[in-house]
């Protein structure tokens, strides 16, 4: 069961009266009850079809009065399938939390005339209170998430809120659009069928958002698997491959790549050594030297890794990095000896990222060096082993955002190391 602080309960508990606070006028409310309870279904099925269906709650919010519109989100908040435990707490930390929310739009609605413009259907005015709903929503949404992430996982309040806001308002203004329109509809000659019908296309949005997001998923579990088989597999480069693909993203950012490429690169980052799990793991292991046979077997790992990920489409041109990343610009490098841009960039940006984290990293045969020192080696190496651009964005992504190179085996029950060689020489050097 995964803990949740006294604190935190404390504070969801006093959300939750909260929530009952606004909800205790009810018996006096005067509300078409029947509506109430096809928003509550509706808003209930959507959670469970896509999760957050914010466009029922602010048509709720448009239509009802403050007390019944908070309603209308606590069936299916209460009802909403829960990962993570202890799954009651976080039931009840949403529904009081929607609720919340809701009546707070509904009241900044009604406050400023929404329910007659509504009725009336008074545009382009009937977009401001509309507008105003969204705000108050996305408000308390704001205010609530960030006293969580505070009291739960002790994220210094400002950080805790700092662009929620900002990030929420667009998303949920699209959803109050949606809304809007479904009350207005609702409150037409056309009622409540017509109103419904504005849910299907978003409905059909939703769900192939919904199946993209499920994909997604799919390869971030892939990539864990094999990249938690390669450190178990090899104990001193744990980590290993999620710094390489951090330090990959970093090079890519400096380079102006978009968005799509820098998460190739970070997959192709973590997945470089994947071919590993064909190596014996006794060589992995080495404490001494490399004899050059066990240096051929070692030097096979980027095409075992390649005939491994070849397979997955979404990965991209980070294959070709899982392949080509040992490559040098002076054609010397393995397992094909291209020379300069024969090397895909991908190759190229990996092959500085892994080198940079196996010089700051602590492995059985070799110290961590400090990151200064590491970086002059790459710029001594650039333009025979390394590209010079992928080097020198690098070191401004550095200069910017610093590094903090993670040991990844235990100092203390590591052999003495050998003297160390050179980056750029052969001899000695783990591929």
């Amino acid at each position: 069961m995964e803990a949740i602080p006294a604190r935190a309960r404390a504070y969801v508990g006093c959300v939750a009266l909260a929530a009952l606070y606004c909800l205790h006028l009810l018996p006096s409310v005067r509300a078409p009850w029947w509506a109430v309870a096809l928003l509550a279904a509706l808003y209930a099925a959507g959670e469970r079809l896509s999760g957050s269906f914010y466009p029922v709650l602010l048509a709720g919010a448009f239509l009802l009065p403050p007390p019944a519109a908070a309603l209308v989100a606590v069936p299916g908040a209460l009802l909403s399938p829960v990962v993570r435990r202890p799954r009651p707490v976080r039931r009840i930390w949403r529904a009081s939390q929607l609720a919340l929310a809701v009546w707070a739009a509904s009241c900044a609605h009604w406050v400023l005339g929404g329910r007659d413009a509504v009725v009336t259907s008074d545009f382009p005015y009937a977009l401001v209170p509309a507008g105003a709903a969204v705000v108050a929503f996305c408000l308390v949404l704001t205010v609530l998430d960030g006293g969580i992430l505070a009291l739960a996982e002790g994220v210094p309040l400002r950080p805790a809120w700092r662009g929620q806001l900002v990030r929420s308002l667009p998303p949920i203004a699209v959803h109050g659009l949606a809304g809007l329109m479904m009350a207005v509809l609702w409150r037409s000659p056309f009622g409540p069928v017509a109103a419904l019908l504005v849910l299907l296309p978003m409905c059909v949005s939703w769900w192939a958002f919904a199946q993209y997001h499920r994909e997604r998923a799919a390869h971030q579990a892939t990539i864990r698997a094999l990249v938690q088989a390669v450190d178990i597999k090899d104990e001193y480069t744990r980590g290993h491959s999620e710094r390489v693909g951090q330090a990959s993203m970093m090079i890519a950012r400096e380079l102006g790549m978009d968005e799509g490429r820098i998460e190739v690169l970070r997959f192709a980052g973590i997945l470089h050594d994947v071919g590993k799990l064909g190596v014996p793991t006794r060589l992995l292991r080495k404490d001494g030297p490399l004899t050059p046979e066990e240096r051929r077997i070692i030097e096979l790992h980027p095409e075992y890794g390649h005939e491994m990920v070849r397979g997955i489409s979404f990965l991209g041109e980070a294959r070709a990095a899982v392949l080509h990343h040992h490559e040098r610009l002076d054609g010397s490098g393995y397992p094909y000896g291209l020379v300069g841009a024969q090397i895909p960039e991908s190759a190229r940006v990996v092959a500085v990222a892994d080198a940079f984290d196996a010089m700051t990293s602590t492995r059985s045969y070799s110290r961590a060096r400090p990151v200064g020192t590491a970086l002059e080696e790459l710029e001594r190496c650039a333009g025979t082993q390394f590209d010079p651009r992928m080097v020198t964005a690098l070191v401004r992504a550095l200069g910017r955002h610093g590094w903090h190179p993670a040991v990844t085996a235990d100092e203390a029950s590591a052999r003495p190391p050998e003297p160390r060689r050179p980056v750029g020489s052969r001899p000695g050097v783990r591929p």
